[in-house]
């Protein structure tokens, strides 16, 4: 039998709650002595992965695999992992030593042996001296290296990292981000770690998994994931960047703000909407005016302390983010330009809204929850099933949610240059998909309205 180079194998993994599924159908890999990051928004279910593979909790589906066995309903004290928390959990009435040893403890380990592993456990986290101390005398870093000492003193094949920096200051989560990637070489152990925050992901991983709404959006490496994107949310949340509407002309020709711009990527089809990304340092403002691809004014310029930030409005109304060492004034009249090697062009998830629905009368469809007016399709009638499709500008947002046909809660906004994409999911967990000029906030709670003539449907 091969032996399999992975030390942890999730298969369809699902997790439900009565009232949510917090992971739908994951799968994922982690090869040993591996340093993974699974990196995503509030939600989005990383944290509940985590507690999956330490035991805490179980799965509604699918298996775990840990060091080759399945360990779908081991419980936590039989798995060869350990967890450092984002609040320490250590105990307060111990000393430093004693919260090591707890766990060799509990195991009745030798107590020679426990004194000889505490130590090297104590070297490696350099709290060589702090063996008697009391842990409520420490700092916040200093308490964190004992929780990761305690881990690690375990010889886990595992080790889980639930946020374990968020509690700390930014310098001290920047000094300890080091000592994290330096322990992890020493080591040579695999590494899970749950982070929310994008430039600890790109700092500290090998690979990295963003997720959103349950699921993995892209598995990759730290400059993969940066410099090709697979998909909208991706390339907002990590790092900041210039998303727009596009369409690919035809292989290495794409036209968005209305302007045909030669790229590198193909395979795309002719005329097909899709999105570009343009990172913010690989815009640059050109003093040749007559070398520029495009021009604009700026608008703003911030001082970020390696480089400036600007944001530059084109005469056709679109608003471009760049980051450039010089900076320019408020006001003046700049050329861009745009080497074709950096736009990355993306697949669009979606296109327009479509969402299950079935005929009340000739002129009424039950869709989202609700009663809409559409108008009369040949050839459905009141009862049948159909699918209803509608053009992301289609829909009315109100900021009174009784005010609307339907309702729900805005849960990602995207910035595309000259609008914003809304997502909106409705009280039945369906999602809708809206393009706007207005301004609104996350979870703000929206009226949903849709004119008859928007809606199309197809019986099924």
């Amino acid at each position: 039998m091969v032996k399999s180079n992975y030390i942890i194998e999730l298969s369809n993994i699902t997790k439900t709650f009565p009232d949510k599924v917090v992971l739908d159908d994951v799968s994922l890999s982690v090869k040993k002595g591996e340093f993974l990051t699974i990196l995503g928004p509030s939600g989005c279910g990383k944290t509940t992965l985590l507690r999956l593979l330490a035991g805490f909790n179980s799965a509604t589906k699918g298996e775990i695999k840990i060091g080759g066995e399945v360990m779908t309903d081991t419980p936590p004290h039989l798995r060869p992992v350990n967890t450092v928390f984002q609040r320490y959990a250590l105990f307060p009435n111990y000393n430093v030593y004693d919260n090591i040893a707890f766990g060799l403890k509990l195991q009745k380990v030798d107590k020679k042996e426990i004194e000889q592993r505490v130590h090297r456990a104590l070297k490696m986290v350099g709290m060589t001296d702090y063996e008697h101390r009391d842990v409520q005398s420490l700092s916040g870093g200093q308490q964190q290296r004992v929780a990761i000492a305690r881990a690690i003193v375990n010889r886990p094949q595992v080790l889980l990292l639930d946020e374990p920096l968020a509690a700390l200051d930014l310098k001290m989560r920047k000094d300890m981000q080091m000592e994290l990637k330096e322990m992890h070489r020493s080591l040579g152990i695999t590494f899970v770690y749950v982070t929310h925050d994008q430039e600890e992901a790109l700092t500290l991983s090998d690979t990295i998994v963003v997720m959103n709404e349950g699921k993995i959006q892209q598995i990759g490496t730290p400059t993969d994931i940066y410099n090709e994107p697979c998909n909208a949310f991706v390339a907002d949340f990590i790092g900041e960047s210039n998303i727009l509407n596009a369409t690919m002309v035809r292989d290495r020709l794409v036209r968005f703000m209305d302007k045909e711009f030669e790229c590198i990527d193909e395979g795309f089809g002719e005329n097909t909407p899709v999105d570009v990304v343009i990172r913010p340092e690989d815009v640059y403002i050109i003093r040749n005016a007559e070398a520029a691809m495009f021009h604009g004014t700026v608008r703003s310029c911030i001082f970020k302390g390696v480089h400036y930030e600007m944001f530059v409005e084109t005469p056709n109304g679109y608003e471009i983010m760049i980051q450039d060492y010089n900076s320019f004034a408020v006001g003046s009249e700049v050329g861009m330009m745009i080497k074709p090697a950096d736009i990355h062009v993306m697949h669009k998830e979606h296109t327009e809204n479509h969402v299950e629905g079935k005929m009340l009368d000739a002129t009424h469809v039950e869709i989202l929850g609700e009663s809409f007016e559409c108008q009369e399709h040949e050839g459905i009638v009141a009862g049948d099933d159909v699918d209803v499709a509608f053009d992301f500008d289609a829909v009315e947002l109100t900021d009174d949610s009784n005010d609307g046909t339907s309702w729900g809660t805005i849960r990602f906004i995207l910035y595309k240059g000259d609008r914003y994409h809304l997502t909106v999911r409705t009280d039945e967990n369906e999602n809708v998909y809206v393009d706007t000029h207005d301004v609104w906030e996350d979870l703000d709670e929206v009226g949903i309205k849709i004119a008859p003539k928007a809606l199309r449907l197809t019986k099924k």
